[in-house]
């Protein structure tokens, strides 16, 4: 490799405020955001361009920026024959979705950072993801792809055009959507579903399929309804099995909560270090609803220190959620979590550190096999089976607690500190519902606090917006921006019950529909007409590590149809559970956020009213049973009839309507369509009339 010149002046990512493309303004590249100018030279010029695409936690995407990024040559290379621009996926989920398309039909795989070539129109005609510098066998090295591409647009001009006019085409046709007929709409779709992943999970780590193993967290909520509407003890079991081995593999940091973003292994021991935000908060959603379904403390416990981690590492001044951490440090992968024995002996004195050894699998030699030298008798702290011994519990608790001061004084991993709208959405639903299973009022304060910077500080002039940095909030937000912040809207309405979250998630279920419904077909857009210069308008219904936004959209509108008595919510959202019938039925596992809204479709929702004073104890000992429960299906609504308000309360939730306290005490009504049983007062009561008896399943 060329020698890095680090003297030269910033190119124009200078001006950005993602700290990825920050990371790239002092390249020797001349580096353009995605824009107008960029493509106005392209064209001018007539240059290909040159597209990379990555995100600040990415590895990889570090070790190209070293590797060719940062050559002086390979920078020259760029310069006089591209038109280079650099992106953030996390900022450009559109962007990233066309042109991952693109890569995977031409290469049958993807992943980042992620190298495309275009031409002046925007359109791919040749790409792939990490280039070493030089060639390796079964990979070209990033010169060699340079100069091919630099000889085929000099010689071979109508053939790049032909293959990107055609690339562009089957872009276009991968991501319009659902083209095929309405499946009918049943529960064998969720039995079929069910029997599929029974038949590639891995009966002895948990998860499915084989390493690499990512956290299953659509799989675990499907599982965990469909075992909720049939009671098949082999669903759970699916849904505990991984619950267990996740929290004990490395993959789970021990001492500072939070998970890690996979296991590079099949029993989720070794991760890939990166934590990221998105995955903090559907873990956590995943742990809280299997304490519900369960009454299993540990997973209670890893709710609470995955949450806890947020509040402590991820969480801004202003309320708002950082978007990840590194994988590195100091230039390894992994620098950061990993203990040599020596290291664990020298802080916790020998006998502890016996004790500790023992649990977490501890030893002289290591236990991270790698071929990275620097891992050498390096331990990744890990159980073997989970603490189920609360002696011993209470024991390894304050060992955790001063390896975590010591590891605090260690230089940390980079932090992204980015505010994404969709992932804060996704993580205000995460400590709504940790207050709403935990009881702990600081996870409700988190909610809220969050709920407003969002709508404060990402809002502009009515419309959200997707991205905040260094003070500054850009980009019109995208489909699972609004899908997943009217879903986050409606778990703080019902964690504290005041009507301004449901009258904001109102504002923005309108905003959505008149933005982004596709009037003709049907369904869902993941952009709006304020997004130009795109060769594609997708509309994603494949879940990812994030849910899909039309997924997440059917719930939301189908939950707040219901609050409100909105037919029109009630009836978009059915049309895209229709809409993706044939999907869910022909590749379930593709689907399975949509399948949690079929779910909910094909089983009337509980609606619950609770009646009487917020603060009195019956009232929350009402929500407290209601909430120890894992009961998926269900609408909650709360309202006083003795406050100055009630009235208006009854007029913008007909939940609410007509209905009053039992003998002075808070009463709840369990209802189904509107259509109610007699109020009950007593938790017990409550439990029997949802159908959840005093036994929980173990």
């Amino acid at each position: 490799m060329q020698a890095v010149d680090n003297e030269h002046a910033p190119n124009r990512l200078i001006h950005e405020t993602s700290p990825y493309l920050l990371e790239h303004a002092h390249n020797p590249v001349d580096w353009y955001p995605w824009g107008a100018e960029a493509r106005a030279r392209a064209k001018r010029e007539d240059k290909p361009i040159f597209l990379s695409i990555g995100y600040s936690a990415c590895h990889w995407c570090h070790v190209m920026a070293r590797e060719s990024f940062e050559d002086t040559s390979l920078a020259a290379m760029l310069n006089k024959h591209f038109v280079s621009i650099k992106v953030d996926r996390e900022e450009r989920p559109d962007l990233d979705e066309i042109y991952m398309a693109a890569v995977q039909i031409m290469t049958r795989r993807g992943g980042w950072p992620m190298s495309v070539f275009l031409t002046p129109e925007l359109e791919p005609f040749y790409g792939g993801t990490y280039f070493p510098p030089k060639d390796r066998p079964g990979m070209p090295g990033f010169r060699t792809v340079l100069q091919g591409v630099i000889e085929a647009w000099g010689a071979r001009r109508s053939e790049i055009a032909r293959s990107a006019a055609e690339l562009t085409r089957l872009i276009r046709q991968a991501t319009s959507g659902p083209h095929d007929g309405a499946a009918t709409l049943d529960a064998s779709i969720l039995e079929d579903a069910a029997n599929r992943l029974q038949q590639t999970s891995d009966a002895k780590h948990g998860g499915f399929g084989g390493a690499p193993k990512f956290p299953p967290v659509h799989a675990l909520g499907f599982l965990l309804r469909q075992w909720h509407r049939t009671r098949d003890a082999a669903l759970l079991d699916m849904v505990t099995l991984t619950l267990d081995r996740m929290a004990s593999g490395g993959v789970y940091d021990h001492l500072g909560g939070g998970f890690h973003r996979y296991s590079v292994d099949d029993r989720w021991l070794v991760p890939h270090f990166e934590k990221m935000l998105y995955d903090s908060a559907q873990l956590t959603q995943a742990y809280l609803e299997g304490y519900q379904a369960t009454a299993n403390p540990a997973y209670g416990q890893v709710a609470r220190e995955t949450l806890d981690y947020v509040l402590r590492d991820m969480t801004d001044s202003s309320g708002g959620f950082y978007s990840s951490e590194d994988a590195d440090s100091e230039g390894e992968e992994g620098k950061f979590y990993l203990w040599t024995h020596g290291e664990v002996v020298a802080t916790l004195g020998a006998e502890d550190a016996a004790r500790f050894a023992q649990a977490y699998q501890v030893t002289p030699d290591g236990n991270f096999t790698s071929h990275e030298a620097y891992h050498a008798r390096k331990n990744i702290l890990h159980l073997s089976e989970p603490v189920t011994d609360a002696a011993l519990g209470a024991l390894l608790a304050p060992m955790c607690t001063k390896l975590l001061a010591a590891r605090s004084v260690r230089p940390r991993p980079g932090r992204d500190e980015k505010f994404l709208t969709s992932w804060n959405a996704l993580m205000i639903s995460a400590f709504a519902k940790g207050h709403q299973v935990l009881g702990d009022e600081r996870y409700r304060t988190a909610a809220v606090r969050a709920a407003d910077f969002v709508l404060t500080q990402l809002v502009r002039d009515g419309q959200l917006l997707r991205t905040r940095g260094g003070g500054e909030s850009r980009l019109p937000a995208f489909l699972d921006d609004y899908a997943s912040m009217i879903a986050a809207l409606l778990d703080v309405y019902e964690s504290t019950f005041d009507r301004r979250w449901l009258a904001e998630a109102n504002i923005l279920a309108r905003s959505m529909i008149e933005r982004f419904w596709d009037g003709e077909a049907g369904g869902f857009f993941f952009t709006s007409d304020t997004h130009q210069g795109l060769i594609a308008r997708t509309k994603p219904m494949y879940d990812g590590a994030e849910p899909s936004g039309n997924a997440v959209a059917a719930l939301a509108l189908m939950r707040l149809g219901r609050l409100v008595n909105n037919d029109e919510y009630s009836a978009k959202a059915q049309c895209l559970v229709e809409a993706t019938a044939a999907g869910m039925t022909s590749a379930p596992e593709g689907h399975l956020r949509m399948l949690w809204a079929l779910a909910f479709h094909l089983t009337p929702p509980k609606e619950i009213a609770i009646i009487g004073a917020y603060d009195s104890p019956e009232a929350a000992a009402l929500l407290d049973a209601l909430h120890s429960r894992f009961v998926p299906g269900k609408i909650i609504a709360f309202g006083n009839p003795e406050a100055e308000d009630f009235a208006e309360a009854e007029k913008a939730i007909p939940l609410l309507a007509s209905k009053k306290p039992v003998s002075g005490r808070a009463a709840a009504y369990v209802c189904e369509n509107y259509t109610c049983k007699a109020p009950v007062t007593t938790p017990e009561a409550l439990l029997a009339a949802l159908g959840e008896g005093p036994e929980r399943e173990m």
